[in-house]
């Protein structure tokens, strides 16, 4: 479904991929795990569009996607949830969640949309009308994911989904990307916490200093020795 082969992305002057490789079936979930500064936020942007890049490709579904604009990606049916959330806090939780589906052929389709959100979380529902800065940090990640499923993705990219969340409200926010797994979304999710990440997904990938320097399951991984000794540290 995507794949990445040699991706080097610039911020500048400063090279802050040099050589990411990774491939994401459809179906499947993927994580992306290493330290903070190597390179996972900048190739979920990549990804989506918002970074050009230096050298190599990335094709998804048999189609090169490099250096494609933002938009088009998001037609092409890949949504990216960014780190932060980046909601308009002044905005209600359901015109936040509208915006998503912001492209022309989504919005015949918004009403279904928001039904499906509803039901993948239900508090959302019951705050639809309240403006999403007056929320929980918990409840604004599930906000910002359900957003990012109005768009109505095959691919979702999740960047640090669970930053300030209660334990609570990550079982909830797990439960529900298994159910869109299941309904046929494709999941590549950046996460600091390796074993919860190992937990949700069925592969992942290590990236170091802007380099792809492992992959693997999670029984492959916690069984490296080199995994274990560099990157269980991490949460």
């Amino acid at each position: 479904m995507l794949e990445l082969k040699g991706v080097a992305v610039d911020h500048g002057k400063l090279r802050a991929l040099w050589d990411i490789n990774l491939e994401v079936r459809q179906g499947e979930k993927v994580a992306l795990l290493g330290a903070n500064g190597a390179g996972k936020s900048t190739t979920i942007g990549a990804i989506a569009g918002i970074y050009p890049l230096a050298e190599g490709s990335i094709v998804y579904e048999g189609r090169a996607l490099a250096n494609a604009d933002p938009a088009r990606v998001v037609q092409q049916g890949i949504a990216a949830v960014p780190e932060g959330r980046r909601l308009f806090a002044n905005m209600s939780v359901q015109e936040n969640l509208t915006m998503g589906a912001y492209s022309p052929h989504l919005r015949a389709g918004v009403d279904a949309g928001l039904e499906k959100v509803f039901s993948l979380f239900p508090i959302l529902r019951e705050k639809r009308r309240q403006n999403a800065g007056e929320l929980s940090g918990g409840q604004q990640q599930q906000v910002a994911i359900a957003r990012g499923l109005m768009a109505q993705p095959r691919l979702l990219l999740l960047d640090e989904p669970f930053i300030g969340v209660a334990p609570k409200v990550i079982d909830e926010i797990l439960h529900a990307l298994r159910r869109i797994v299941e309904e046929g979304v494709t999941v590549l999710m950046v996460e600091q916490n390796v074993h919860r990440a190992l937990n949700f997904a069925d592969r992942a990938y290590v990236i170091e200093n802007g380099r792809t320097v492992l992959e693997g399951t999670r029984d492959s991984l916690l069984g490296n020795p080199a995994f274990a000794d560099k990157f269980l540290g991490l949460e």
